[in-house]
């Protein structure tokens, strides 16, 4: 069968499907099988969501028509009393939905989270939230919500005692926080998960990394903070004071005390040729770079 036929068999099933949903809600069928037309309706649904996948026509009609089909299934799955066969349906409609509806693809995974949040399985509602906020920061751009939904994933990760799960989501919540130019929320993010991991011998590398971030924030709401901050890190994970961050640090504290635009940038050019800076600590560099005096270069550059 061609794709255009599967197409046509989805269409078909999903006619089918409501016949027997309304066939059930007859007085008289009501009383005698109504729950077994209820199910097959539920099947067909199903085989039609997956009639429309199997065609392979991504177009927003085919991923919506899917979506649309997962969903119905979903709610005659609750209206059976299976909770679980509901939320996966929900789950289905959500990835289908991702392509052609973005907000529809949320909207059937709030559904299937509020059903797994009931039923106790937090760390499946953990990992829904996750892709809601994956959806949030590439289809819709809504970083706000974004970090909602990491936030609420770290809550249930945490509840579990899934502690490197819900680390990691904290610390998506920790970057995008620090460009949102909330510092003091990724600062104590930052402090939190460098403490949690200093100790673990798997873990510590990662610690100082951690701790370059907090203090970073510091350095742009204010100096001193900075050389505190530095200070206290050193002393609670004396490993950092060797570190290639630990020494950027000093070196930008000091060219930023001297108001030395050239020593900052010659600093960071130094770090950057062995280990490559990325997106964000590029980004922070240059928010810290632009409160020297007489740095006059716009939107400024570290190289």
């Amino acid at each position: 069968m061609d794709n255009a036929g599967k197409e046509r068999e989805a269409v078909q099933l999903m006619a089918e499907a409501e016949k027997r949903v309304k066939a059930s809600h007859s007085f008289l069928r009501g009383l005698f099988g109504g729950n077994t037309r209820i199910e097959e309706a539920c099947e067909m649904y199903t085989r039609a969501a997956n009639m429309f996948k199997m065609a392979k026509n991504w177009s927003v009609f085919s991923c919506s028509a899917a979506g649309n089909a997962f969903c119905q299934a979903a709610k005659l799955h609750m209206q059976l009393q299976s909770k679980h066969d509901s939320a996966t349906s929900f789950v289905d409609a959500g990835n289908a939905y991702k392509k052609a509806d973005p907000q529809e693809a949320i909207n059937c995974l709030n559904a299937a989270i509020d059903i797994y949040t009931d039923m106790g399985r937090f760390t499946i509602a953990a990992k829904h939230h996750i892709t809601i906020a994956e959806i949030y920061e590439t289809e819709l751009v809504d970083i706000e919500k974004a970090i909602a939904h990491y936030e609420q994933s770290a809550d249930y990760y945490k509840g579990e005692e899934s502690n490197s799960s819900a680390n990691k989501c904290l610390l998506k919540v920790a970057a995008y926080a620090a460009q949102l130019e909330q510092y003091q929320k990724a600062i104590e993010i930052y402090e939190q998960v460098g403490a949690n991991t200093m100790d673990n011998p798997l873990l510590k590398y990662s610690a100082k990394d951690y701790f370059f971030k907090a203090a970073l924030c510091h350095f742009i709401v204010d100096e001193l903070n900075a050389k505190l901050a530095l200070e206290k890190y050193e002393e609670m994970f004396p490993a950092f004071t060797d570190s290639r961050e630990c020494k950027l640090l000093k070196k930008l504290l000091e060219a930023h005390e001297e108001q030395n635009s050239e020593a900052y940038t010659e600093a960071v050019k130094e770090f950057d040729s062995i280990s490559r800076l990325d997106q964000w600590l590029t980004t922070m560099l240059l928010r810290i770079k632009k409160s020297i005096q007489g740095d006059g270069e716009g939107d400024g550059d570290l190289k």
